[in-house]
């Protein structure tokens, strides 16, 4: 059932299919013609043109970010679909995007969002402090920047940022993380929590299933984790065949312990047919768990399986003592043995994440929700 909550219509709210809104990252090259600087696509745009996201566009010889104030949809998650599972467990988080991508993966299972050339199904028009006001209102302690990536939207999201965090709500960016480094420093400054798809430990899968690269992802993941206070998870999609072999989940699990250290949660998801790769099967279980066992004996002291059932791969141990802390089916928390101060109760091993106190757990549940403006 969808639930429905007023926001106030502050500053920018759209009033047409489009909202034009100054982009930033950007500069001229000849006149007339742009050149995007938000990622390493390095978009040269002649007037009128928009780059390989499709949401930054060339107007007039200036940058201009064409989804501002506009969102494919809100909806209520638990924070472990994101997946997080060391950033305030069992909480709510207030998710919405936007439309558009600056990959474009062949196995996206957002693609209908992502890869979206139609900036009219962006019925859902919200300002930043009217998300804000909304996340208080169905008291989601977090926003979620999510469905499609939101370092295309940046202007937005750190907007958005920035009015969530003058009414104590948390931000979420869940990214691939294909941005340039000085919009990734203003960007992940006002982000509490990042969750990055590590789409694979391969230039050669970035640029033939992603049309990207490897290293600028790394590179960010350095930057978030050494340089930043914003809490970092990671997941890699495993896909038969493509990314799932030994040596390359040993290779990522080496690269995350030595370069980002132990305590950085790893999640290996499992892939379903999609979009354009339909022609393979489904990832068995037994490959999540073979990955996980190869992070874990790499030193990496959390590690997750997910899209799957898998009680074990899902639950929180204490890494000293092995007790099942936060036990997980899927979304729902089955049993928490956490205190709010992160610390083992048997053995008194610091758990690393951000954990509070809750009553009940919000659980597996997605509630659709719509921003209506008084």
């Amino acid at each position: 059932m969808e639930r429905t909550v007023n926001t106030e219509n502050s500053g920018g709210t759209p009033k047409t299919p489009e909202s034009r809104h100054p982009g930033r990252w950007w500069h001229a090259i000849e006149e007339g013609r742009i050149q995007c600087d938000l990622c390493p696509r390095d978009c040269q745009l002649h007037d009128g043109q928009r780059g390989a996201c499709f949401v930054r566009r060339n107007s007039g010889g200036q940058m201009e970010l064409t989804t501002y104030g506009r969102s494919s949809g809100f909806c209520i998650d638990p924070i472990e679909k994101k997946p997080l599972n060391h950033f305030y467990p069992g909480s709510s988080i207030l998710s919405f995007g936007t439309a558009g991508c600056n990959l474009v993966c062949k196995f996206c299972q957002n693609w209908d969002i992502s890869r979206s050339r139609n900036t009219d199904r962006l019925l859902d028009a919200a300002s930043p402090d009217g998300i804000a006001a909304a996340a208080v209102a169905y008291s989601s302690q977090s926003v979620a920047f999510t469905y499609n990536d939101p370092v295309i939207f940046a202007e937005y999201a750190i907007d958005t940022a920035l009015a969530c965090r003058e009414r104590g709500i948390k931000t979420v960016a869940v990214t691939a993380g294909y941005i340039h480094p000085e919009p990734a420093r203003e960007f992940f400054a006002v982000m509490n929590a990042a969750n990055v798809d590590l789409k694979a430990f391969s230039d050669a899968f970035y640029f033939k299933l992603c049309g990207g690269h490897l290293q600028p992802v790394l590179d960010l993941l350095t930057h978030i984790h050494h340089d930043t206070a914003c809490w970092l998870e990671i997941t890699t999609l495993l896909i038969p065949g493509r990314n799932d072999s030994t040596a390359e989940i040993k290779a990522l699990a080496d690269w995350v312990a030595s370069e980002l250290g132990p305590d950085v949660p790893l999640h290996f998801t499992a892939f379903h047919p999609d979009w354009k790769m339909n022609d393979l099967p489904p990832t068995p279980p037994s490959t999540l768990s073979h990955a996980r066992q190869i992070a874990l004996d790499a030193g990496l002291r959390y590690v997750y399986t997910g899209n799957v059932r898998d009680t074990e791969g899902g639950t929180t141990f204490c890494p000293s003592c092995h007790a099942a802390l936060i036990e997980r089916d899927r979304y729902t928390i089955r049993h928490r043995d956490l205190p709010a101060d992160g610390r083992c109760p048997h053995c008194g091993t610091l758990i690393a994440g951000h954990f509070t106190s809750f009553g009940k757990p919000f659980g597996p549940r997605r509630v659709p929700v719509r921003l209506v403006r008084r």
